[in-house]
């Protein structure tokens, strides 16, 4: 296994607190940050590395032996940096999120349309089947957005469940952990847990994730090993769907009331027909330092 001096881990904490801020917007996937950071399927290898052999691997050989064998020293790294974001920005997420929504939303966008081409680079050779596998891809990540959030659930179980579905979201380029959450109405009890300290409900919701953390990453292992190119092309039309959910210009078409949450029904138009003040200018600031971030991540992922 490639030995990393500090320096290195260093950069993967930081990769880890970009992935982390990410997923802390509902509908832009800490995936995508992992993919053109250069650490996507090491991600994904080290999580497929925790089974049974590692368990026999740790009684036979001790427990370097099997950290070493986790790649250890990288999840740590990556899941520091992520816990880092997470508690340090969800209060800052939230308020930009309703003071300043389209600054924040143009930001994420440019990003995102950055890693599409970053993502498609990555094919070796677009053909006629890559091509309707990436329409494939963004049309179901399109629907996904479209489809109205629920009324916010607290019970346990569904709490388990939704961190289950939101890790498998998270780990697929394109797909946002957080706004499955939206959609089934566990985003606003996860969030108010991290500001409150209810950890609880961290637990549960953490031991959710890493059920659908062990389970959906064995199959991206193997259509990574088997169809790669296939899957790059899947993933790339997941990125460029998503793009329906954060464009930064929307009008309320309705609202509905669960109990004391008001649930609002969006849809997109363009700035001219935005009713408010649209930030053309911020917006646009926004988005390409959004884009030129892709570039440098893409930069920083030669220093593993």
């Amino acid at each position: 296994m490639e030995k990393r001096n500090p320096l290195q881990y260093f950069f993967i904490t930081l990769k880890g607190m970009a992935m982390g801020v990410a997923e802390l917007v509902p509908g832009v996937s800490g995936g995508t940050i992992a993919f053109v950071a250069g650490i996507y399927e090491e991600f994904i290898t080290a999580i497929n590395s925790v089974n049974l052999s590692l368990l026999q691997t740790l009684k036979k050989e001790g427990f370097k032996a099997a950290w070493e064998k986790l790649n250890g020293n990288f999840l740590l790294a990556l899941f520091l940096g992520m816990m880092i974001s997470i508690f340090s920005f969800a209060k800052l997420i939230s308020w930009l999120l309703i003071n300043q929504p389209i600054p924040l939303w143009s930001f994420f966008f440019g990003l995102v349309v950055a890693s599409v081409f970053m993502v498609a680079k990555a094919v070796h050779k677009w053909n006629f089947i890559k091509v309707i596998i990436f329409l494939i891809g963004a049309a179901g990540a399109f629907y996904i957005t479209t489809l109205p959030p629920s009324a916010n659930s607290e019970g346990l179980f569904f709490i388990f469940l939704s961190g289950a579905l939101a890790i498998c979201a998270m780990i697929l380029p394109g797909i946002s952990g957080s706004f499955i959450l939206v959609l089934l109405g566990s985003y606003k009890t996860v969030l108010d847990a991290v500001h409150e300290r209810d950890f609880k409900i961290i637990i549960i919701f953490s031991l959710g994730c890493l059920f659908g953390l062990l389970s959906f990453a064995k199959l991206l292992k193997w259509m990574f090993n088997n169809y790669k190119d296939i899957t790059l092309a899947l993933l790339t039309g997941f990125i460029m769907g998503s793009l329906n959910k954060i464009w930064p210009w929307k009008t309320i078409l309705d609202t509905r009331t669960y109990g004391d949450k008001v649930i609002t029904i969006d849809k997109n138009v363009l700035p001219s027909a935005f009713e408010g003040e649209p930030q053309v200018l911020f917006a646009i600031v926004a988005a390409i330092v959004g884009f030129a971030l892709i570039f440098t991540l893409e930069k920083l992922a030669s220093k593993k």
